[in-house]
């Protein structure tokens, strides 16, 4: 028996091929009755609709940011669930290769990209004219969308949660400063320190961990009287943590350590870490809804956007009241 078609069904009911399909497919400019006749004939010649192609997210991961490694586990956690339920097919790719960005931009219907990327990268995806959501820095005005954390506003809090404290001499532990998301903090963390005439901020830029203990020993020769540090991420509040304590430190007794990210790790060693935690599995989730409205809603908003999801302080054991606080409380 031979496949019913939408024509077979047009010239059933005498309307052309265009308006059968618009009824059959619900779509406006059918009437009600008109719909119901075209229905109604399909069923009856046993007409079966086409399944529609599976709509697919793609996800690119800068293969090269190891630092990142587990936000970016986070981030994929996120959009693969809101993904399914979306009804939308997953392809991932962690690379930095523009060819491999652009083929699987081609193939799919949206695209969230995570992390730098090459210019070259950038600029096959966009050409492709799809939805393409970033989680990462972008240009200044950059016309694009962007969902991610709040490196700035995390800077601020821990001041304050800091100063709270009755810390008043307090390291930023910068690590590489070549990172947009630690410059940040930092200045974060300068806009609240500085105004205040009673706040000592340093600034420890370090190419790698190997130098910390160089820069400690520059801290300790000048009498600086470090009460907390705060660390640009928790790969390096562990390095901190480490030397503070093998010079002899009491954490959080004499000194107060918080890191950035609330990674497995921080959660791993004695005592734990205070962190800012950063929202990846949210950041992934809010990713899946803005290409959602992209591809699915014709009124949504033509403007790129930036959706910011706050972080949040993880109070644990590496940071407590300053020394001279509990001093003066005795």
């Amino acid at each position: 028996m031979a496949r019913i078609t939408v024509q077979n069904i047009a010239d059933e009911v005498g309307l052309s091929k265009y308006a059968v399909s618009r009824a059959l497919s619900g779509k406006s400019g059918v009437s009600e009755a008109t719909r119901k006749r075209v229905n109604d004939t399909a069923e009856r010649l046993g007409y079966r609709k086409p399944r529609q192609a599976a709509r697919l997210l793609g996800v690119v991961f800068d293969d090269s940011d190891y630092a990142n490694s587990e936000l970016h586990m986070q981030i994929q956690n996120g959009i693969q669930s809101d993904a399914q339920r979306l009804g939308f097919g997953l392809r991932m790719r962690a690379t930095r290769q523009a060819r491999e960005i652009e083929a699987l931009a081609e193939e799919c219907d949206g695209l969230l990209i995570v992390g730098a990327q090459s210019e070259e990268g950038m600029r096959r995806a966009y050409a492709l004219g799809k939805p393409v959501v970033r989680s990462g820095w972008l240009q200044p005005l950059e016309q694009v969308d962007q969902v991610g954390g709040t490196d700035h506003e995390a800077g601020s809090a821990v001041a304050h949660f800091l100063l709270a404290k009755g810390h008043r001499n307090i390291v930023y532990v910068h690590g590489d400063p070549r990172f947009r998301g630690r410059m940040e903090r930092l200045y974060g963390l300068r806009e609240v320190c500085e105004p205040r005439g009673d706040v000592t901020l340093h600034d420890l830029v370090l190419d790698n961990g190997s130098e910390l203990p160089e820069a400690i020993d520059r801290l300790e020769k000048q009498n600086a009287g470090v009460t907390a540090y705060f660390c640009a991420h928790d790969g390096l509040a562990l390095t901190v943590i480490s030397e503070l304590l093998r010079r002899g430190h009491k954490i959080p007794d004499d000194c107060s350590v918080i890191g950035f990210g609330d990674f497995s790790a921080a959660q791993q060693i004695s005592p734990a870490m205070t962190t800012v935690r950063v929202p990846g599995i949210n950041i992934g989730r809010m990713a899946a809804w803005m290409l959602d409205q992209r591809i699915s809603n014709p009124d949504f908003p033509s403007c790129p956007m930036r959706l910011h999801v706050p972080c949040q302080i993880i109070e644990r054991g590496s940071s407590g009241p300053a020394p001279n606080t509990l001093a003066s409380a005795g």
